[in-house]
């Protein structure tokens, strides 16, 4: 009986080791992850979602997000291809495809993928015009995505987006490019003023063609004319003969001045 008594202490702490190991080797990972399992060292493969069991102080897991990951790059200095110094940032958006190669290729795929994206950054805003990355920053974008993309592949990540946030300019840059944006107004505003004198000049010479081949339509405009001046109640308006009128009393004074030295001749 007091043997029976002795083991109760020993069965009682070999429960608890049981019962520890059986917790320690019951595994749960969410739906957005996956346990890297490594047994004695040697890597085996990536387990969940869901439910498992690894073997107690032989196996050793690491879980690893598969969700995406948003990445800040900090504002930095870069010098274009057109020698302008500015400030740049950038956003990335990465995620884990393979989960064994981002922790057996790289020791922090998320500083090293940080890392590769500023000095990307700084090498093609350096191939780059400043007019080009104002201008075409979807361009700047694929690119960045593209050459970072291919860098991370062999850690098993996917780079889905690079976006250029902000491009801050010198204050003598500022300056430059608003001078230079108010001659350009300046330019189309002479040119559309020109382009509206031309056809203008164009209506007004049909307008006067036609005028010149059809008499009447003369009067018609004089007389839209008067109407229109009629309509300021303080206007004085002086009514001028027509050229018709006038060349008309013309032709009987002329007619009658010669009739007037015939009939004298005949008298003498």
């Amino acid at each position: 009986m007091d043997f029976l008594l002795g083991l109760i202490p020993c069965l009682i702490f070999v429960g608890i080791v049981v019962l520890v190991l059986l917790l320690s080797a019951i595994k749960v990972v969410q739906e957005y992850e996956r346990g890297v399992i490594f047994r004695l060292g040697r890597f085996v493969g990536a387990k969940g979602p869901g439910l498992f069991f690894i073997i107690p102080f032989i196996d050793r897991m690491i879980k690893v997000d598969l969700r995406t990951v948003t990445l800040d790059v900090p504002s930095q200095e870069a010098i274009s291809r057109d020698n302008v110094t500015l400030k740049v940032n950038a956003v990335v958006y990465f995620r884990v495809m393979d989960p064994g190669k981002s922790i057996i290729q790289v020791e922090d795929y998320r500083r090293a993928t940080w890392q590769i994206a500023q000095t990307t950054l700084r090498n093609v805003i350096g191939q780059s015009e400043l007019d080009e990355l104002l201008a075409h920053r979807e361009k700047i974008n694929e690119q960045l995505q593209q050459i970072i993309d291919e860098q991370t592949e062999p850690w098993g990540i996917k780079v889905s987006l690079v976006e250029v946030k902000d491009v801050e300019l010198p204050s003598t840059m500022q300056r430059a490019m608003a001078r230079q944006a108010e001659a350009e107004r300046e330019k189309r505003a002479k040119i559309i003023h020109a382009s509206g004198e031309f056809e203008a000049s164009k209506t007004l010479a049909e307008a006067a063609e036609i005028i010149s081949h059809q008499p009447a339509t003369l009067q018609l405009r004089y007389l839209q004319t008067l109407a229109e001046i009629s309509a300021e109640k303080n206007s004085t308006i002086i009514f001028p003969l027509p050229i018709d009128t006038i060349a008309v009393f013309a032709e009987n004074i002329r007619d009658s001045v010669e009739l007037m030295r015939q009939h004298r001749g005949g008298n003498k």
